[in-house]
């Protein structure tokens, strides 16, 4: 196959939406497809609807590949007939996030004139496919394809969570770039009326939004986090590995998770995560089980989750063993990313211009 792809900015950018991208492309490449990624440059969302005036599809593929991200600048693109069929990447809606409704209202009046315009879907969970076919009240082809999470290899063994359960410290993992929508406040104020003796990781960029940024250092500065709150930055894969071998449990109350990549790679450690009930985190944590499930913006609900962990190891064990199971269960992206393939082969049979 010949296949193009259209993304924002580079592959290479650290987030799970990329990660998933970057993934599929090594592996159709190394099923001998030839993949054109297409980039065009980042913006804001006024800049990328001016895209329309003057962005053409690329020729001489067999079929297109769009990452939904870049939804505002390619509506006019897709108009009309086409010679292969393209096919919509979506990890989540933008309207689906956290906003003033208004904001939304216009979102999602953008993103449902661009998922009209495709012939199919690749979708990261079942959650994401429910929410676009709803919006477009039509079926089109589609495919649930699981992002990969297996890419720190075997989890690790339930001896070594259980040891690790006996720190007197319980050690809390943030694992995202630092951006509104993935809640560190809310686990920082969360964390600022805990008694227990607790850790914070932050393993992320802090460049994506750096005004939000900013204000996160100055509550951390201005509410006396600073000595057990630590910002890492993003880490390569070593440093990563051993962050999540020393954490206890992962904590991402994101706004909205169109999957939810990070918990499910925080549970081949050992790690309960905690998420909220927005979004497709239901599709990975078990509330009470393997993880706890928060309303977002829930302080309260999240500070009493940290304490029942922090001040009952026999639960959190419990949970640890429960979280590594989940992640046995989840299936290999090899084989994901097979099926894609095939969805993608199908698709090319059966289009007709």
């Amino acid at each position: 196959m010949k296949i193009g792809l259209i993304i924002y900015g580079s592959l290479e950018t650290v987030s799970g939406g990329y990660l998933y991208d970057r993934k599929l492309v090594e592996y159709l490449r190394s099923q001998g497809d030839t993949v054109e990624v297409i980039s065009l440059p980042w913006r804001n969302y006024a800049a990328h609807l001016t895209d329309n005036f003057r962005f053409k599809l690329p020729q001489s593929l067999d079929i297109l590949i769009q990452d939904e991200l870049n939804h505002p600048s390619l509506i006019f693109a897709n108009l009309g007939k086409h010679p292969y069929p393209i096919i919509s990447l979506v990890h989540h809606l933008r309207g689906s996030e956290l906003r003033p409704n208004w904001q939304n209202i216009l979102y999602s009046m953008v993103e449902k004139k661009y998922l009209g315009s495709v012939d199919g879907f690749i979708f990261n969970s079942e959650t994401t496919s429910r929410v676009v076919h709803g919006i477009i009240n039509q079926r089109k082809p589609s495919i649930v394809g699981y992002p990969p999470t297996d890419q720190f290899g075997e989890p690790i063994s339930e001896g070594e969570i259980i040891q690790r359960a006996k720190s007197p410290e319980l050690n809390i993992l943030f694992l995202g770039n630092v951006i509104e929508r993935k809640g560190l406040d809310v686990l920082l104020e969360a964390v600022r009326h805990l008694d227990s003796n607790v850790k914070v990781d932050i393993v992320g960029s802090l460049n994506v939004a750096p005004t939000y940024a900013k204000q996160i250092q100055e509550f951390i500065s201005n509410n006396a986090l600073s000595s057990f709150v630590l910002f890492h930055g993003s880490l390569d894969q070593e440093r990563l590995t051993e962050t999540f071998r020393q954490a206890h449990i992962l904590v991402v109350p994101s706004s909205y998770e169109g999957y939810g990549i990070v918990y499910l790679e925080g549970m081949g450690f050992g790690l309960p995560a905690i998420g909220t009930t927005a979004g497709a985190a239901n599709e990975i944590i078990t509330d009470g089980v393997d993880g706890f499930l928060i309303e977002p913006e829930n302080v309260d609900m999240l500070a009493s989750r940290l304490k029942d962990l922090s001040e009952k190891p026999d639960v959190l064990i419990r949970m640890s063993l429960a979280a590594r199971q989940r992640y046995l269960r989840q299936p290999t992206w090899l084989k994901t990313a097979k099926e894609i393939r095939e969805f993608l082969l199908k698709q090319i049979r059966d289009f007709s211009v």
